[in-house]
């Protein structure tokens, strides 16, 4: 007696690649992340210490908010792409990446700019335009 046969489960087709370039905004935008973190807790733990200057402790969060939503944006990005991020928030992630100017942190201000110039190529614009895969 044979055994029933099962059907053959139907694949999804493969979807493209993610372009190069936005892995580069993700990676960046982690490594930002990380910069901003380190700032923030620097400039939290610092200015605590301070007597003078405790009252600017709160300075040191933005950087430190900031880079917590880089870290997360930026593993979402070059994830699996089942977790969509939208053009307009990187956009917005980069500006803010530029605001940091304010606390004086230049290398992620630095990787804001590379990121909106990365985030207006063609390639780039047309991958948040597709719509998401469903693998």
């Amino acid at each position: 007696m044979d055994a029933p046969v099962s059907p053959t489960p139907q694949l999804a087709p493969a979807s493209a690649p993610k372009p190069q370039k936005v892995q580069l905004i993700g990676i960046l935008t982690i490594i930002s992340g990380a910069l901003n973190i380190s700032m923030g807790l620097g400039l939290m733990i610092g200015l605590a210490v301070s007597v003078i200057l405790l009252c600017c402790a709160p300075i040191g969060a933005l950087p430190l908010a900031l880079g917590v939503y880089e870290v997360i944006y930026g593993i979402r990005l070059i994830g699996s792409g089942r977790e969509p991020v939208s053009r307009d928030t990187m956009q917005t992630i980069a500006v803010l990446e530029i605001v940091t100017l304010l606390v004086s942190n230049l290398p992620s201000a630095v990787i804001g700019i590379v990121d909106l110039i990365l985030l207006s190529d063609s390639e780039v614009m047309a991958y948040f335009q597709s719509p998401p895969s469903s693998v």
